[in-house]
């Protein structure tokens, strides 16, 4: 039983605690990313070229013809969906800058660093 102990005392250390809230948050955070990238972003990134919807670009790696995308997922043809490969960067992008700008701003909310910079090398 002092294993339980030991685990009670691993699950309750706020480290963990806070490392389960922010589990939680950022599932959450990547339904809003992946929602603000497919019913926002690409939208009007492929109507400026041209009216292109990327969830139905697709390559067609076998012989037969399929009308679209889902025709030869049917069909279980080999087909490469670089379509969704483009909108899971661009979904990348934004969880990158997201994250960056998070960063910044939480170390310009700490302030500046109580520790005094090294000081250079002699020459």
């Amino acid at each position: 039983m002092r294993w339980l102990g030991e685990f009670r005392e691993f699950a309750v250390k706020g480290n963990m605690v806070d490392m389960a809230v922010g589990i939680i948050i950022g599932a959450s955070f990547g339904k809003v990313v992946d929602s603000l990238v497919k019913d926002i972003a690409m939208p009007p990134i492929g109507l400026l070229l041209g009216g292109v919807d990327f969830r139905h670009l697709y390559l067609n790696l076998g012989t037969t013809t399929f009308e679209n995308l889902e025709a030869a997922e049917r069909a279980g043809a080999p087909i490469i969906r670089y379509g969704m490969f483009i909108s899971t960067l661009v979904d990348f992008v934004v969880v990158a800058l997201a994250i960056f700008v998070a960063v910044k701003v939480m170390n310009r909310l700490r302030g500046p660093s109580s520790t005094p910079p090294a000081a250079a090398p002699p020459k």
